[in-house]
């Protein structure tokens, strides 16, 4: 689609548009790669444990924005993309558990600044293929030079056995060009049900190393924290300002 010829000073208007459009989606990104990342650090210093393994993010490009919009026959318009598109902007979560990707989805939604749009539980409900993951659409407050924009961002929270099932399956459908045998298809499902009863024996077995832990802390473990790479050591003094 051409561009009707304007002159450089609206050209460089619609530019600057266009830029803020898609960088409010990178800036909500920010947004609640921040909150991540405090909640990831607090797990590590205050529980002794890290239930993310690793976050990805991403934007869709403006011709995915557009594929999408023309496939669901919305206004083609910027407003029309903010109100109708809620997965620009994303963010993929990979827990150790799945009790880890209820207690982090709890602790998102509870935020005061962040407003819930969607639950979608495809892990108590799995997609007919077999896919499991937990989505949520958020969206965020994004403060600008000039004015505050409410960002959707999509958020996929799943276990590693549940993303490699995921990756395993996205390459196979790319590979037949979406007409996959009927044998390949049930493989996969029957795949899935694998993942899911192996995530469950991991947690078993997660929560007997824990109890066991918890059971077996020593003095010096209690008066010692690890922050930023540096130890710290607090005197007896400290847990009486505490107490008291």
């Amino acid at each position: 689609m051409q561009v009707e010829a304007k002159n450089p000073a609206d050209l460089k208007k619609l530019k600057t548009e266009l830029t803020r459009f898609m960088m409010s989606y990178k800036f909500g990104l920010d947004e609640l790669n921040t909150k991540i990342n405090i909640l990831q650090q607090e797990f590590q210093y205050i529980h002794d444990y890290n239930p993310i393994e690793h976050v990805k993010s991403r934007i869709k490009t403006p011709e995915s924005i557009l594929k999408k919009l023309y496939r669901k026959g919305f206004e083609l318009s910027l407003s029309s993309i903010k109100e109708n598109i809620q997965d620009i902007a994303g963010i993929r979560i990979i827990c150790s558990f799945v009790s880890d990707i209820y207690k982090l989805s709890e602790m998102l939604q509870s935020q005061k600044d962040v407003k819930v749009l969607a639950v979608k539980d495809y892990i108590k409900n799995p997609k007919p293929n077999g896919y499991q993951s937990l989505h949520l659409i958020l969206q965020v407050p994004v403060f600008m030079s000039d004015r505050m924009e409410e960002v959707c961002v999509e958020v996929q929270i799943r276990t590693i056995g549940m993303d490699f099932w995921a990756s395993l399956e996205h390459k196979i459908y790319y590979k037949y060009n979406k007409q996959v045998p009927e044998k390949l298809l049930q493989d996969l499902k029957e795949a899935a049900e694998t993942v899911n009863q192996l995530d469950h024996k991991m947690e078993r077995i997660n929560k007997e190393i824990t109890n066991y832990k918890s059971s077996n802390i020593s003095e010096n473990e209690l008066n010692e924290i690890y922050i930023n790479n540096e130890n710290f050591y607090f005197p007896d003094d400290f847990y009486h300002l505490v107490m008291d």
